[in-house]
């Protein structure tokens, strides 16, 4: 297919990915002592592509927060990349204490391999999401080939810089949401909306492994016409480049739910247990819930969420993941090997 002979990246391979995470993991967390020295508590986080700037400043507030409520130092580690290849990595031995990932389904897989106790969902708020994102358009400062609404990335010579579903979480919720727009302009024929996202698919130009690879395409290096992105992603994009980008909200859209879960194997071996349930709380004070808007997601905590309206459109229609029957369901019928992405991909 056209865009097949157009991708440019492709996921990561195996053997370069355990490198990475021997080099990425290698130290130790923990609160151990030897020789009678207590080592200072250290946590990994292990998140995906777009959250490296959230990190950065809640990591800095809770490591705050932690030494006035404990006298103790913590010294915090960020991993980022595609949500699904972080799941993987952390299944194939990075020591995360916590993961932070872009879809609980990726987050389920590090359960089914043992490493998370059932019912994580459960542990926090939200079902462990303690903030969302939606998905939504950048287009170049005027919006040149007047892109408006899903229908219109299917026209000829429509250039869209968009992730792999098979590496990136937000590339699944992007997919999820233009398959629904299909759905809801087609009346629920399948076989239309097949149709519809294909088109979508050949008009791909650059298909990055994880979403902030995707922006760094669209944004520093010029390529494409529309960035299907985070809304996160697209709102910072704006704010760095005032006069080069804009956005624009589909007609459609999707709840996307980023979720959090302690690494249970590797916090009970690290001995911070604890620690870890301390730092994924805190995600949902009050505090946190301001940085998390500042930082262009949504918080779950709806009194702070109304307080940044005017950075995020309150009134945008939203899908959810249950409407495709959860996550399990909607993997299996569309990003397992041999499902309906790959169909159209390989096609």
């Amino acid at each position: 297919m056209i865009f097949q002979k157009n991708r440019l990246f492709k996921i990561i391979s195996l053997s370069t990915a355990i490198v990475m995470c021997a080099l990425a993991f290698s130290a130790c967390s923990g609160s151990s002592s030897s020789g009678g020295t207590k080592k200072q508590l250290k946590i990994t986080n292990v998140s995906y592509d777009p959250t490296r700037e959230l990190y950065q400043k809640y990591n800095e507030a809770f490591a705050e927060y932690y030494k006035s409520e404990t006298g103790e130092d913590v010294e915090l580690v960020q991993s980022h990349g595609g949500s699904g290849s972080q799941a993987r990595s952390v299944i194939e031995g990075a020591d995360a204490d916590v993961v932070t990932l872009a879809l609980a389904h990726d987050i389920t897989l590090i359960e089914q391999a043992g490493l998370i106790n059932n019912g994580w969902i459960e542990e926090f708020d939200n079902d462990s999401a303690p903030y969302t994102s939606t998905i939504v358009f950048l287009v170049r400062k005027g919006n040149p080939k007047g892109l408006k609404d899903w229908n219109d990335l299917i026209k000829d010579g429509v250039e869209i810089i968009n992730p792999d579903p098979k590496s990136s979480g937000g590339a699944c919720w992007n997919f999820l949401a233009a398959w629904q727009y299909a759905l809801n302009n087609n009346n629920n024929d399948e076989d239309k909306a097949k149709e519809f996202v294909t088109k979508l698919y050949q008009n791909v130009t650059v298909m990055d492994s994880g979403a902030r690879g995707a922006t760094t395409t669209f944004v520093e290096n010029g390529q494409g016409d529309v960035l299907i992105a985070w809304e996160n992603e697209a709102i910072n994009s704006v704010i760095e480049y005032p006069n080069k980008y804009e956005i624009v909200t589909p007609s459609v859209s999707i709840l996307a739910q980023p979720s959090v879960a302690i690494v249970d194997a590797n916090a009970d071996k690290n001995k911070t247990q604890e620690l870890s349930k301390e730092y994924l709380n805190y995600l949902y004070s009050d505090k946190a819930q301001q940085i998390i808007g500042e930082s262009g997601y949504r918080p779950s905590n709806e009194k702070i969420l109304k307080t940044f309206s005017d950075k995020f459109d309150l009134d945008v229609s939203l899908i959810t993941i249950n409407d495709f029957g959860g996550w399990d369901a909607a993997y299996e019928k569309f990003f397992d090997d041999g499902a309906i992405f790959d169909e159209i991909y390989n096609g």
